[in-house]
């Protein structure tokens, strides 16, 4: 969710220009640089870049000018006052310095500025028209470099998917030979215990090994994992704002691997477990940069 642009445009005795930046981010979250007096023109610009994006830190910015001059020029006299009490302050405190001079004092920033004729209403409403449009073909050129780096993104993301089904197929190859482990296993415990394991009752015994393969099946979580997969697939084929699906999808994938982790009775399956959520953790960093 990436990506600069940037838009000019004149109209009348204006020139301006549109910059847009976007950056990751969970929600959509617009934040509007505007030059003073067009607070109004705020919540219309929200309303268009609402409808362009739906994710991402999107940041606005104006420059807007008049290409030519006003009526003329005036005294700031308020920041012409501000500056000379403190020049007053600064000579008492060092008594040897020169006053400031009157040349001096017009040359500082904001005492001179010039003065704007007032736009009639036709005229602003023509003027906010026009940077309206400006506005929305930035919005229209940073939404399609957006969706290229998305374009890029979902070829990795793709390779993420195919490497977690792969898992999952391994995980199911290690999970057919937990019974012969389980068993394997209560043996070497129950020999510690008793002196002679051979006096054990084996029916008990199967039924014991029965209940802990329950408890280590599994297959539901497989299947799970296998159904938000196909979910995954879907979505990234439909296009689109997915990228708060995908993210919740995540939170279901990494649930599903962390149950197969407590379940393994092997240590093959303990690493195939791990190494789901190494990849679902992956696929999660990448899914934080799509729309």
């Amino acid at each position: 969710m990436t990506g600069f642009s940037r838009a000019t445009g004149t109209h009348a005795v204006w020139s301006w220009t549109w910059e847009l930046k976007s950056v990751n981010a969970k929600g959509l979250d617009v934040r509007l640089r505007l030059p003073m007096g067009f607070d109004s023109f705020e919540p219309p610009a929200r309303a268009l870049l609402s409808k362009v994006f739906s994710r991402g830190n999107v940041s606005v910015g104006l420059m807007l000018k008049q290409t030519e001059t006003g009526t003329g020029y005036r005294i700031n006299e308020e920041h012409l006052q501000t500056l000379l009490g403190a020049a007053a302050r600064l000579q008492k405190d060092f008594p040897d310095a020169a006053p400031p001079s009157i040349d001096g004092l017009l040359g500082l920033r904001g005492v001179i500025e010039p003065v704007e004729e007032d736009v009639d209403e036709n005229a602003r409403a023509a003027l906010e028209k026009a940077l309206m449009a400006s506005l929305e073909k930035a919005a229209s050129d940073l939404a399609s470099v957006r969706r290229e780096e998305g374009a890029r993104l979902g070829s990795v993301l793709e390779g993420f998917i195919s490497t977690l089904g792969d898992l999952c197929a391994q995980a199911q190859s290690a999970a057919e030979t937990q019974e012969d482990a389980i068993r394997a296993r209560m043996k070497e415990q129950l020999a510690v215990i008793l002196d002679d394991v051979s006096t054990l009752d084996a029916g008990r015994l199967e039924q014991e090994v029965a209940l802990l393969m329950t408890k280590a099946d599994i297959r539901e979580e497989l299947d799970r994992l296998a159904a938000h997969v196909a979910s995954v697939r879907e979505l990234m084929a439909a296009g689109g704002a997915v990228g708060r699906r995908l993210d919740f999808l995540c939170q279901e994938l990494n649930r599903e691997a962390n149950t197969i982790c407590s379940k393994a009775q092997k240590t093959a399956l303990t690493r195939v477990g791990l190494d789901m959520k190494a990849t679902i953790e992956q696929f999660r960093e990448q899914v934080q940069n799509i729309e």
